[in-house]
């Protein structure tokens, strides 16, 4: 019993924290909203197009900002009150998502509309994410970031869950614009939680360079250390090729499984379901640090479920697939973003962590248009079976290149060392 209350008092250390706790609850009541619209967003634009590579392009143009901007937007945020930050961007993103919900109920959305509007939510989100990932550390300072990290994405996929199972109900008994407006109004609790907050000093480095010097410097700092350059690139394969769900699901969902709305809906909580257990998996196992072999499992456990994924068409079975490959998803993100922040100091952590997202996030728009185009020409299940090859492929060459060097580098001193000896 004993060993069980220490095992959950492990698990949820970070809810100690005050700020952490006024934080967690506003952006779980948000983030529902947020996938609500996450749902509804390409189903509308699918309905709209009936095609798979328009709907890569929604995607593609609302996470190009993030590849534009994020660099430039760590080296503001580490200059900026994040608090403050994060509140504009909040109420921004409700204002957008009012506009989306008056254009659905007036009739008049165009699939224009939704890439204008996919574009401003991008531009926002370039500057939010890095502030409010670099902001955790203010609420529960560095001997609980890892714990505060993991929670962090427990909320994200407990609303992965809640969100699309909503959503697909809302959009087949009252409506779609219904779930653009709850996310307008989800915004009201997490905005009004951040102003009673009051966030930890973190020490800094005052000292000023040109942005593009401070990008410089944090793309260096990364080079430098091999921990962080590995976790980087293999973020950016797993990112690029996995990380395309709200592209995926929805072909699956309608040219695979010929489910409505509220089918769909489902299989996105059962993503969210696999997603959110994956998050408790690390949250519990946090305070022996973000390991390796998690980061490196996942990333080649996901390639091999979508590889299953394309050779299933029974309905229940994609299910639970679906929801694996969200445990492994979140498993290797949360594991990727612990070995970011607590490797990163605190004078160049939001820098890396806009990097981070630049090659996350970042990724996503190409990954969106190369799989709308895949699943336009060879149909979603092969395109499902190709990626999965593909990921396996370029981790496992990644793994080995990284290998030979440490390899290399481990019998350096070895030889310099043999031919001192001879000189001796």
């Amino acid at each position: 019993m004993n060993k069980m209350r220490a095992r959950f008092y492990q698990s949820f250390h970070a809810f100690t924290h005050k700020n952490y706790r006024i934080f967690w609850f506003g952006q779980l009541i948000s983030l529902i909203g947020t996938w609500m619209q996450s749902v509804s967003q390409p189903w509308l634009a699918y309905s709209i197009t009936k095609s798979p590579f328009l709907l890569g392009v929604v995607g593609a143009l609302q996470f190009t900002p993030i590849l534009i901007f994020s660099l430039f937007t760590g080296a503001y945020v580490d200059r900026l009150n994040k608090r403050y930050l994060i509140i504009g961007a909040q109420l921004i993103l409700a204002i957008l998502a009012v506009f989306y919900s008056l254009l659905v109920f007036s009739g008049h959305i165009q699939f224009w509309h939704i890439l204008v509007l996919a574009s401003l939510q991008g531009i926002v989100s370039a500057v939010e994410m890095p502030a409010r990932q670099s902001f955790i550390v203010e609420l529960v300072g560095k001997d609980d970031l890892m714990n505060a990290i993991a929670l962090n994405s427990t909320i994200f996929n407990a609303a992965r869950i809640i969100g699309p199972a909503i959503a697909g109900i809302v959009m087949a008994k009252i409506g779609i614009a219904y779930c653009f407006l709850f996310n307008a109004l989800s915004f009201i609790p997490v905005i009004t939680g951040l102003f009673f907050i009051k966030p930890l000093l973190i020490p800094k480095n005052e000292t000023r360079k040109k942005i593009l010097l401070e990008i410089a410097d944090g793309f260096r700092y990364i080079v430098r250390d091999k921990n962080l350059l590995q976790t980087m690139l293999m973020v950016s394969i797993v990112s690029t090729f996995i990380m395309n769900f709200n592209v995926l699901i929805p072909l699956f969902a309608k040219t695979v499984l010929k489910t409505n709305e509220t089918g769909f809906g489902y299989l996105m909580s059962c993503m969210g379901m696999g997603s959110f257990l994956g998050a408790l998996s690390i949250a519990s196992k946090s305070k022996s640090g973000p390991q390796e072999r998690i980061l490196v499992g996942a990333a080649i456990a996901v390639s091999l479920i979508f590889i299953l994924v394309g050779f299933n068409t029974f309905y229940f079975l994609s299910f639970l697939l679906i929801g694996l490959a969200g445990f492994l998803a979140v498993s290797f993100l949360t594991t990727a973003n612990s070995i970011v922040q607590l490797k990163s100091n605190d004078d160049f952590r939001s820098r890396v962590i806009s990097i981070y997202f630049f090659v996350n996030a970042g990724s996503i728009p190409f990954g969106n248009l190369f799989v709308g185009a895949l699943c336009d020409h060879f149909g979603v299940k092969r395109s499902f079976i190709f990626i999965g090859l593909l990921v396996l492929i370029l981790v496992l060459t990644l793994l080995w290149i990284t290998r030979k060097q440490m390899s290399n580098e481990l019998a350096a001193p070895d030889l310099l060392n043999l031919e001192l000896g001879k000189e001796g």
